[in-house]
C-alpha cells in the first residue's frame, strides 16, 4: 500500500487573501469580529433571539451573521455589536516602519 504524499506549505493567516479575494483584509477583519461576537454570545449562553435583541437585529440576521454571511455589515456596525456585549473597542494608530509595505489592521482580543 502506497502512502499518499501530502505537500504542506506556509500560508497567509488571512485565508481570504490566500484565495485572492478582493477586499481580503476587510473581510478577514469582519470574520474576526463575528467570531468574537459568536464567542461572547456562546459564553453568555444566549439564544440567537436574545443575542439579536442585544444587537438590535432579528434572530434570522444573527443566524446569517454567525454562519458567515456578513458582507452586508460594515466594520463600524460590527464594532457597535461588540459594544452591545459590553465590550470596549479601541482603535490604535501608530507609524509603520519605513520598509515600503502598506500598513495593516490587526484584531486583538484582550483576555479579561
Amino acid at each position: 500500500m502506497k502512502t499518499a504524499k501530502i505537500e504542506v506549505h506556509a500560508s497567509n493567516p488571512n485565508i481570504f487573501a490566500e484565495l485572492g479575494l478582493p477586499d481580503a483584509d476587510t473581510h478577514f477583519l469582519k470574520a474576526q469580529i463575528v467570531a468574537e461576537l459568536y464567542r461572547l454570545a456562546d459564553a453568555q449562553k444566549l439564544t440567537q433571539a436574545k443575542a439579536g435583541a442585544l444587537m438590535c437585529i432579528s434572530q434570522p440576521e444573527v443566524s446569517r451573521l454567525f454562519k458567515g454571511h456578513f458582507r452586508e455589515y460594515s466594520v463600524e456596525r460590527l464594532m457597535t455589536f461588540l459594544t452591545a456585549f459590553n465590550q470596549d473597542v479601541e482603535i490604535v494608530i501608530r507609524p509603520r516602519p519605513q520598509d515600503g509595505s502598506r500598513g495593516h489592521i490587526t484584531f486583538k482580543q484582550v483576555a479579561a
